[in-house]
């Protein structure tokens, strides 16, 4: 059986209020339980791959304070079934949704959960990306949630990674040397000149080796590549580990035909480093 993906939701942050990583994956997280129509306590695991946060906090684990927010199995004698919640974090930049499937896959075809529950939510760390005319990524946040399918041919494929054999060219950091006193606030994120053509053309040549890899008729195959403006949704600057489940929520939307069948999804980021892997959705 695959993994197929059961709900899918993303969100922006109310425009009159700071930005925050939990609030906004809480609010993707119940949105996709809501569609899916079942209980937070179903879900066995949590895994979050957002970057930034708000204050650039790194501990504790964004994980748990999201699994806290929903409401996962925060009692264990209130909720002894299915299991106790388990969560973590997974980061790897904007490959991180793909990450976080390749362990679902993992998960599910042990049996060690039968539901599962990814997170992508980036903010600026000063609460509002719209402010910083330099940091490039919107204030988005997208949940997955996941399970197996008694459909053999339906769900995810393998997901593979490719790494490029040159530096990076692009990186986000707290620049310590000039933060003064903004250093909870602040954000750096470098990009070199030529960054997005660079981008595409391995988004490109991922998806190219992946088809070949596995024989994929691309004429049949939708790509969600890594890309996709969050602006027409009333948020501002690009979307980066939410992209997937952006464009997947947008796939759904602009498939009408029997023309695709399937996606592709690509994902470009830091390393460089990209990652591909094949879904195709139930009923299909």
């Amino acid at each position: 059986m695959g993994m197929v993906i059961t709900a899918a939701a993303t969100v922006l942050p109310d425009p009159s209020a700071p930005a925050s990583v939990v609030d906004l994956a809480g609010r993707a997280a119940r949105g996709a339980l809501a569609r899916a129509r079942v209980p937070a306590s179903s879900i066995g695991t949590l895994i979050n791959v957002g970057v930034y946060r708000e204050h650039n906090t790194f501990e504790p684990a964004m994980a748990a304070l999201i699994q806290k927010e929903v409401g996962i199995n925060l009692d264990y004698i209130a909720d002894p079934e299915p299991a106790a919640g388990f969560s973590f974090d997974l980061m790897n930049g904007a490959c991180g949704v793909l990450n976080a499937v390749q362990v679902g896959q993992a998960l599910l075809d042990t049996g060690s959960t039968e539901r599962l529950l990814i997170t992508a939510a980036d903010v600026h760390p000063g609460g509002d990306a719209r402010l910083d005319a330099d940091y490039p990524y919107a204030d988005l946040a997208g949940a997955l949630l996941l399970e197996r399918s008694a459909d053999p041919c339906a769900g995810f494929g393998p997901v593979r990674h490719y790494t490029a054999d040159r530096p990076t060219d692009v990186e986000g950091y707290l620049d310590t040397g000039t933060m003064g006193r903004h250093g909870r606030t602040t954000i750096t994120v470098r990009r070199e000149p030529g960054h997005a053509e660079r981008l595409g053309e391995r988004a490109a040549r991922a998806a190219a080796d992946y088809a070949q890899e596995f024989g994929i008729d691309l004429d049949r195959t939708l790509v969600i590549g890594p890309s996709t403006a969050v602006d027409d949704a009333g948020g501002r600057g690009e979307p980066h580990t939410a992209a997937p489940v952006l464009g997947y929520l947008r796939a759904l939307e602009d498939v009408r035909s029997d023309a695709c069948d399937q996606f592709l999804f690509v994902s470009v980021g830091a390393g460089p480093s990209a990652a591909c892997a094949l879904y195709r959705p139930e009923g299909r």
